[in-house]
């Protein structure tokens, strides 16, 4: 009975799936609000990249959630995993398993590539696809590729919780500028401009997009180390 129920479950995931497959239409021309967006958010922010300004000043409150909801995500794994951390003495963890020569050789060569593409991801957010998210992502699985290369090396964690907090009460902090200087919270729009497509213009989005870029980084590193103990 429970196989049936499984078929009849993959069977119907199949006919809906097939129905968006089919259904789908690639759109040729963009929709009269994409058009409007592309119009107004390169002259209103100063931003080449219109998703970055839309994500950073016209949504700047959804952005405020996801980064609220990825802190409690963070405290919740330290609290249960930390627990169990300290709770088990050094002596009765087992040894980290050594990486392969592959793993270990290739970190060496690969991190520093990848934490550089990091920094360009979170600093050219406002130019290019990118921003603060994505690249503290990036950051995150440079430092889990570490992690796999040198099973016993240990992460500061004071340091990237003081990182981490630094750059929210830092957020916030623009945010209110934005709220008193300009036209509401997380408002980029009390800094200049600048030329548009320069790396320094679009008004407070660049630092808006550094401090999400350490928050999520120094939170999701975290988050990768307590699964490792």
């Amino acid at each position: 009975m429970r196989r049936l129920f499984g078929a009849i479950a993959v069977l119907l995931f199949g006919v809906v799936l097939s129905g968006v497959a089919t259904g789908y239409v690639e759109r040729i021309a963009p929709s009269e609000l994409a058009r409007r967006y592309l119009a107004e958010v390169p002259l209103d922010l100063g931003a080449a990249n219109v998703v970055t300004g839309i994500l950073i000043t016209y949504r700047g409150f959804d952005t405020l959630g996801e980064v609220a909801v990825l802190f409690m995500v963070a405290a919740t794994v330290g609290l249960l995993l930390g627990a169990e951390t300290r709770g088990t003495s050094v002596a009765s963890r087992p040894e980290p398993r050594p990486p392969s020569e592959l793993v270990s050789n290739g970190a060496e060569i690969v991190l520093p590539v990848i934490f550089l593409f990091g920094v360009y991801v979170i600093a050219n957010g406002h130019l290019s696809a990118g921003g603060g998210f994505q690249g503290g992502a990036v950051v995150a699985s440079a430092v889990g590729l570490m992690v796999l290369a040198r099973p016993s090396i240990g992460l500061d964690h004071g340091f990237l919780s003081v990182a981490e907090s630094l750059a929210g009460v830092l957020y916030v902090t623009v945010g209110i500028l934005g709220l008193v200087l300009a036209g509401g919270f997380l408002d980029s729009r009390f800094l200049p401009h600048g030329a548009l497509g320069a790396f320094v213009s679009a008004g407070a989005i660049p630092l808006i997009s550094a401090l999400l870029g350490i928050k999520v980084g120094a939170e999701l590193s975290v988050i990768i180390d307590r699964f490792r103990s």
